[in-house]
């Protein structure tokens, strides 16, 4: 038999019941039970009978006490819930902060964080083994450009580019909306002032000063092909000063290694605890150390560069409802502020939380902070990726006690040479000098993406493309050449010398 109902939208408590008519058949008590619980759970209209509402809205109370009482979530259909994987770079400090932030909002997400360097997480994706994860959240640009090309990034982020949003130039969002901007890092020198006192060394504030004999045996730097922030560091002095100058600087500030760390955390630990005294470092790492009461100090170098650090959607992630809310999360207001907690020390990507912090803190949207910088050149950054971590890797990392002895022995010959007076032979040296800086790629190669895209980054039992094989025994043979020569270079000089 069919009745007239009213309808009442039991959810919306606070306001008046919307009511509407309908012609539906009179429900038992069983069907009232379950129109009650999906009503609560869908967020949907209840209808019931007029006459019979005050009996209904009785069942639906003592329901839900009951349910609480026995610790039952009641929850809404549109509560997210699943698992959110995130491959990440960042140290634990970061993400479980922003971790434990978001799980308040939404407890029933299970979050996973598989902490990788860069360059590993970039294969970690390509390679897509095991579970696929939803989100890269990492600060170098050029890894999500490598990701973007390989198709390995959701496009799901519209391009919204303000005049305000650019730095020096450089979108603060991928403007093909494949991740976005939700923090800027900016890249410096770290000190450990108590460490330079007790070897009376100068506070650096270039990147120059690191070539400074004094400083030998007192850098700790990352390999690029370990640490994003690292890689971004080496190709801003590329960069900044050009290829066959940017590897002179690398190769002489390399004679002052004291250890070529696993990854970039290795540099900040190594300079807060005073294993060695300085060492280039993305800022937040200066930043919180200085915040949080370490004896260190840390000033941006010239020509260093003003990046955002970014986020985005992998392709094929299981869950992009709860991707979308973490990153909608790290960009709010809360997300951002977060940002600015001493042990995180990171600069917001939003222009207006500036207005309210106190001056002296750094403001990448202000001209006197970036006029230190230059324009960064992501795609040719991205070209090369690999064969400037290769580079590094086989003429620095691989050869550091070599090198270091080098350095030593044409320093310590220039050092005579100059007390001597023997102006002669003061070119000699200089010969020696470009031996052990050279490198055996061409800034033309390193421009040309035939050349430079051949490369791909080494892991242990996957194959290296031949050609990549043949090119780096050939820069092996090349630094041991020129090595060997500049040390009889430096042998003829001593024995004129002494003459």
């Amino acid at each position: 038999m069919m009745k007239n109902y009213t309808s009442y939208n039991l959810i919306e408590w606070v306001k008046p019941f919307k009511k509407s008519q309908h012609a539906l058949p009179e429900p038992s008590l069983s069907e009232v039970l379950i129109r009650v619980t999906a009503s609560v759970l869908c967020r949907s209209n209840l209808y019931v009978q007029k006459r019979k509402i005050a009996h209904y809205i009785m069942t639906i109370l003592v329901m839900l006490f009951v349910l609480m009482a026995q610790g039952l979530p009641i929850a809404f259909a549109n509560e997210l819930s699943g698992r959110l994987i995130i491959v990440t770079s960042f140290p634990e400090n970061v993400f479980n902060r922003f971790k434990s932030a978001f799980k308040e909002r939404h407890p029933r997400i299970k979050i996973h964080v598989r902490s990788k360097k860069t360059s590993a997480a970039i294969s970690f994706i390509q390679e897509a083994k095991g579970e696929p994860a939803d989100i890269l959240w990492a600060s170098a640009p050029d890894a999500f450009e490598v990701l973007k090309k390989s198709g390995h990034l959701e496009k799901v982020f519209r391009s919204k580019i303000k005049s305000n949003q650019h730095i020096l130039g450089y979108p603060v969002d991928d403007p093909a909306g494949y991740y976005r901007g939700f923090a800027i890092s900016g890249y410096g020198i770290m000190w450990n002032r108590d460490y330079l006192n007790l070897h009376n060394l100068p506070e650096p504030r270039h990147w120059d000063d690191l070539r400074n004999p004094d400083y030998m045996g007192h850098i700790g730097i990352s390999a690029p092909s370990r640490s994003g922030s690292m890689h971004l560091i080496i190709e801003t002095i590329l960069q900044g000063k050009g290829w066959d100058e940017g590897w002179s600087t690398l190769m002489e500030i390399a004679g002052n290694l004291a250890t070529v760390t696993a990854r970039s955390f290795g540099v900040l630990d190594g300079v807060k605890r005073g294993r060695f005294g300085v060492g280039p470092v993305i800022d937040f790492f200066g930043l919180s150390a200085i915040a949080t009461g370490a004896p260190v100090g840390f000033t941006y170098s010239d020509a260093t560069v003003f990046l955002p650090a970014n986020i985005a959607l992998l392709k094929n992630g299981k869950n992009p409802d709860v991707a979308k809310a973490f990153v909608k999360f790290i960009l709010s207001s809360e997300g951002q502020k977060i940002l600015l907690e001493p042990e995180i020390s990171r600069l917001p990507i939003d222009p207006e939380i500036y207005l309210e912090l106190p001056n002296g803190y750094p403001n990448p949207f202000d001209e006197n902070l970036t006029k230190k910088g230059i324009r960064f050149d992501t795609e040719l950054s991205r070209t090369r990726y690999h064969l400037v971590n290769n580079l590094f890797d086989i003429m620095i990392t691989y050869r550091l006690r070599s090198l270091t002895k080098s350095w030593s022995i044409v320093r310590e010959a220039e050092s005579l040479v100059l007390k001597a007076e023997k102006i002669s032979l003061v070119e000699r040296l200089k010969e020696a000098r470009r031996l052990i800086s050279r490198v055996p790629v061409t800034a033309n190669q390193a421009e040309d993406p035939s050349f430079s895209s051949g490369f791909i980054r080494r892991r242990p039992g996957l194959p290296i493309p031949p050609n990549q094989i043949v090119l780096e025994k050939k820069w092996e043979k090349f630094a041991k050449t020129n090595h060997l020569k500049a040390i009889n270079l430096v042998k003829e000089t001593m024995e004129e010398l002494t003459k």
